[in-house]
């Protein structure tokens, strides 16, 4: 990978991102997220009904040869397995919850903003890890502007870090996201359930 030139692809694509509501309602939310299974990539999308996170429809990809990990290019190695898997639903989620960063990251554009792009669909950056900008009283700040969030889900563990992806505005973001959180689980339900599924098909690949 040419990393410099992967960068400036990030920092004009970020100029295209959309941080208004590109919807009046929501009546199903996708998560989306990659696993390492061996050599390969595993990607699991998961669309459930909003609010009663009934399941409707659950898909999987395995990408024989993604690219290397590379720490802010995600997207170039995890994005493809995804929307192979999301061209399998036979209806695109109103709203995209994806494991990963969306503006939340060095030049705008991590994983759920890249990826809302591609399908211009509304997505969301779901991390579990603080990885940049500045915490200030649950808002984390990137040169001077809100860029994200930091979200306590579940007691004794680990917040959660979340941005808007593409097509949706910071404040719906953290309007939302904690309606989708179901006790006992840290995760966003559809996020949750796509792990989950993940985690059954790397079982049985073991």
């Amino acid at each position: 990978m040419d990393l410099l030139e992967l960068k400036r692809e990030q920092a004009k694509l970020s100029y295209r991102i959309n941080l208004e509501d590109t919807f009046s309602e929501i009546k199903t939310i996708g998560g989306a997220e990659c696993q390492v299974l061996g050599k390969k990539l595993l990607a699991t999308v998961v669309v459930c009904e909003f609010p009663s996170f009934e399941v409707k429809e659950q898909k999987s990809y395995v990408l024989d040869n993604p690219l290397p990990f590379k720490q802010g290019f995600a997207a170039y190695r995890e994005m493809p397995a995804i929307i192979e898997a999301v061209n399998q639903l036979e209806q695109e989620p109103d709203l995209l919850l994806v494991k990963g960063e969306g503006i939340l990251h060095p030049r705008g554009l991590g994983i759920a903003s890249h990826l809302g792009l591609e399908l211009n669909i509304p997505t969301i950056g779901v991390q579990d890890k603080f990885t940049f900008g500045n915490l200030q009283e649950g808002r984390i700040i990137v040169d001077g502007r809100v860029s994200g969030f930091e979200i306590k889900t579940k007691e004794f563990s680990n917040p959660l870090f979340v941005s808007a992806g593409h097509n949706i505005s910071p404040e719906t973001v953290l309007n939302i996201i904690p309606k989708t959180i179901l006790h006992p689980h840290k995760l966003p339900e559809p996020l949750h359930l796509a792990h989950k599924l993940g985690r059954k098909i790397t079982r049985k690949k073991e």
